[in-house]
């Protein structure tokens, strides 16, 4: 006796799990049937009686029709079964969606409220480098800061090193400036300090276009090759940065009406 699968109660056709041979007996829920022809194992066998253009039901659902009459035991294949399916279906999607309706009222979280009206969740002291070539000294800054200021009252002291600014030309240009100027105003930085190198195609004057009105006591500028030591100068200046943005208290603001 062969063994077959009988997936879904309303199937027509039962799954043989091993070879089935001609005369081998298959019983299989309700069904009992007499092997006609071999049958191959993942192939199918007819339960009852098919009639020709009549579907295949398997999984409970039609996988196809039959291409000519079957009786129960014969080997049901690709070449006595054809989809159901046409070369070119089209389907139409009507959903009728409605807005979710919410009662109205203020909702507030503790944020950082800035001067251009914008809140962030974090308040952190940033340095942004124009270029890459001034990663190094960055990091110097950030380093220092740290060892000397133990800044525990703020989130977090982060530099954002990259490696554009120097040579790009055109929109790959643009794309830099605009990506510098949405961190140099983005709300979780209670203070930036922007630091270029002087030589680079994303000159601070230059970027400065993208960034457009901002707090000149939070966002200080800094030029490498326009002052002696750019690390002490910069350490004094994110110094003075800091010693504003830390006295920053989260507030309740209205976040929806």
């Amino acid at each position: 006796m062969s063994k077959f699968l009988l997936i879904h109660p309303d199937d027509n056709v039962a799954v043989c799990l091993e070879a089935g041979a001609p005369g081998d007996q298959v019983t299989v829920g309700e069904y009992s049937v007499t092997l006609l022809e071999a049958i191959p194992v993942g192939h199918k066998v007819a339960l009852v009686n098919i009639e020709a253009k009549q579907d295949i039901i398997k999984y409970g659902a039609p996988i196809g029709h039959a291409l000519e009459n079957m009786e129960p035991g014969k080997h049901v294949h690709t070449h006595n079964l054809k989809t159901n399916l046409s070369d070119n279906l089209q389907y139409e999607f009507r959903q009728k969606l409605q807005a979710p309706r919410y009662e109205k009222r203020d909702l507030t979280f503790n944020g950082f409220k800035r001067s251009n009206g914008k809140v962030g969740i974090r308040n952190e002291l940033w340095i942004v480098p124009t270029v890459g070539c001034v990663n190094g000294q960055a990091q110097q800054i950030i380093d220092l800061f740290k060892q000397e200021m133990n800044p525990t009252d703020i989130d977090a002291v982060e530099v954002f090193k990259h490696s554009y600014g120097c040579s790009q030309l055109g929109d790959d240009h643009v794309n830099t400036q605009k990506a510098l100027a949405d961190l140099i105003n983005h709300p979780n930085a209670g203070g930036v300090l922007v630091i270029g190198l002087g030589c680079e195609n994303n000159q601070i004057s230059h970027l400065k276009k993208f960034i457009g009105d901002y707090d000149e006591s939070r966002v200080r500028y800094l030029v490498a090759q326009d002052v002696e030591d750019e690390v002490e100068t910069g350490l004094e200046m994110l110094k003075e940065i800091y010693a504003l943005m830390r006295r920053d208290q989260r507030e309740p603001p209205p976040f929806l009406n």
